[in-house]
């Protein structure tokens, strides 16, 4: 899941209207976080980002698929491949991105309710 630094760069780049996004070594690939929550990944040069069931329909309808890390042991995590022509638009890659870091949001409070209400039995 290697990835180039240039690439890697180039989508912070464009992210930047978003914040401070940042990249951290994840895999052989990278995790993109903004205000420390895991929006997107970046594998094999390709941009991944976070989908739920709000705005997965939105990656399925532009013909982006699942992000599949293994080959050999197929199963698929909640991320889909960024729309290629969004790659160079900044204000349509930070569009979609705001989608994907309002999902992993959505996911961590969900997780953080489920975690105190396992705490509370």
């Amino acid at each position: 899941m290697a990835i180039s630094p240039e690439f890697r760069d180039f989508i912070l780049e464009q992210l930047e209207p978003l914040g401070p996004v940042s990249a951290r070594a994840m895999f052989g690939g990278a995790g993109l976080y903004l205000d420390g929550i895991l929006f997107a990944l970046i594998a094999r040069d390709v941009l991944y980002l976070r989908t739920d069931e709000v705005n997965r329909g939105d990656f399925e309808r532009v013909g982006s698929g699942p992000f599949t890390p293994s080959a050999a042991k197929p199963y698929t995590l909640p991320y889909h491949e960024a729309p290629a022509e969004a790659l160079d638009d900044a204000d349509d890659l930070c569009r979609w991105a705001r989608g994907a870091w309002e999902a992993a949001k959505r996911a961590r409070t969900k997780a953080e309710r489920n975690k105190a209400r396992n705490k509370a039995t």
